[in-house]
């Protein structure tokens, strides 16, 4: 068995060539898929996107929480495995993809309820994950609705990802301002609607 040396404890040099080993990991697991948006941009630009924003406006350094960032939809949404996550990146990065990782074989309904409900009590490493991934979405969400999807189904979508940031409160002030700010101008244009 080989011994993993933590992110925590690598030179400059060791982890940069462990994020470039991370996105290109990340850019062939989702080398397939695309996002919903009506480009249908490659989907390897929202986890990128995702470990951007945390180190660019949350002032996120800590390497297991930009890796995690950056393979935080492999499991959930490629063949790849959380064994496989830990035999390439180590225990610590293995939790924190686990902590945000829907169980795909539940029902949607019910994965999203466990989201709201688990989300208080994730570590924080998979918090800051969970609140960069929110704003990357939400911010892809205000720009335009996907690709099959009504405008109730982007509504339900917002009050939904509210809840879920309701249980990473007190994780990084600047990333919840960020949200609170997208959550505000959501509901102005909502209510500008209704008028």
């Amino acid at each position: 068995m080989t011994t993993f040396t933590r992110p925590r404890d690598l030179s400059k040099g060791q982890l940069l060539s462990l994020v470039i080993k991370c996105s290109d990991f990340a850019a062939k697991k989702h080398r397939k898929q695309r996002r919903m948006d009506a480009e249908a941009t490659p989907y390897i630009n929202h986890p990128l996107g995702v470990a951007n924003i945390l180190t660019e406006e949350g002032n996120v350094q800590d390497p297991v929480v930009i890796i995690s960032a950056i393979l935080h939809d492999t499991v959930e949404d490629t063949e790849t495995t959380l064994d496989e996550i830990e035999r390439e990146f180590g225990p610590e990065v293995k939790l924190v993809v686990s902590e945000v990782t829907d169980d795909k074989s539940l029902p949607k309904m019910e994965r999203k309820q466990l989201q709201i409900d688990h989300s208080p009590h994730i570590s924080h490493e998979a918090k800051l994950v969970k609140l960069a991934d929110k704003i990357y979405n939400l911010r892809d969400l205000s720009r335009e609705i996907p690709v099959g999807w009504t405008v109730d189904r982007a509504h339900e979508y917002f009050k939904w990802a509210e809840q879920v940031i309701e249980g990473c409160r007190g994780t990084n002030e600047k990333l919840e301002a960020i949200l609170d700010d997208i959550f505000s101008s959501q509901k102005a244009r909502e209510h500008l609607i209704k008028q």
